[in-house]
């Protein structure tokens, strides 16, 4: 899977050091660069990419004004790469897969880039099914009825937890994962926060998240959890990282490396 890559900056030796490192990565093409908002929507829709790394400040149009040119074309994934990290949050909110700071380290932009293939991934393997579920209803209605019921157009639900049985202190609690504010990790341990009480299952926390519905329940740190529903408030932080505020009030630090998991909920 090759991704078709467009840079968009202002500085040529920006985008020239970001195309050198690049080439480490086999999978990604660079097929045109933009010196300004205006290239960079006019580029994006002759080329159609995959993905567009797009600095936030330059003359004219900003990348904010290139995202919002987009509303009658497929949009491609957005990266942005800048020198001022006070955008962060409004990047999240323009659903921009990572928010990266110059110069561009080369183990963020790894990390940047296994996350766009995997939302890559995610989109061609739903334009498939859709492709086939509609060639069926067309040539075997039959068969797509069939379809439908094994391959729903997002993930099932069932086959994750609805109730969580915890032994603490000599009892067994079953716990409505509904309302599970977070879970934070401590070692082997996983304490499990309902807003009210706070229990203790014993497991690791790659265990756990298997159990529980990924569409819901996010890693936001290397040790912590969140239901995404009961998240009632993003406030920005320094270096790009927020704080996620929760029905109770409790306040959880997004760390840069988790910092997609916000553009999932905030539109």
């Amino acid at each position: 899977m090759t991704i078709r890559t467009i840079l968009v900056d202002d500085e040529p030796l920006a985008t020239q050091g970001l195309r050198l490192r690049l080439e480490a990565h086999e999978d990604v093409e660079v097929i045109a660069t933009a010196a300004n908002g205006r290239e960079a929507i006019r580029a994006i829709k002759t080329h159609k990419p995959d993905l567009v790394f797009l600095d936030i400040q330059m003359p004219g149009f900003d990348g904010f004004s290139v995202i919002s040119g987009m509303m009658e074309v497929e949009p491609p994934l957005f990266v942005f790469v800048t020198a001022y990290n006070e955008h962060a949050l409004r990047a999240f909110e323009a659903q921009a897969v990572d928010y990266l700071m110059k110069p561009v380290e080369e183990d963020r932009l790894a990390a940047t880039l296994d996350r766009v293939r995997q939302r890559l991934a995610e989109k061609r393997g739903a334009e498939e099914a859709k492709q086939l579920k509609e060639a069926l209803a067309e040539h075997a209605p039959e068969a797509a009825e069939e379809l439908a019921d094994t391959m729903p157009d997002a993930p099932s639900s069932s086959r994750f937890e609805k109730m969580i049985n915890i032994r603490d202190q000599g009892q067994i609690f079953r716990v409505d994962v509904d309302t599970i504010e977070r879970i934070d990790a401590a070692g082997d341990y996983m304490c499990i926060q309902t807003g009210e009480n706070t229990l203790i299952l014993r497991e690791t926390m790659k265990d756990l998240e298997k159990r529980l519905d990924p569409r819901r329940f996010q890693r936001v740190h290397r040790s912590t959890i969140v239901n995404l529903d009961l998240v009632r408030q993003v406030k920005p932080h320094t270096n790009g990282e927020c704080f996620l505020v929760l029905d109770s009030g409790a306040q959880v630090k997004v760390s840069r490396s988790y910092r997609d998991v916000v553009a999932r909920f905030v539109h």
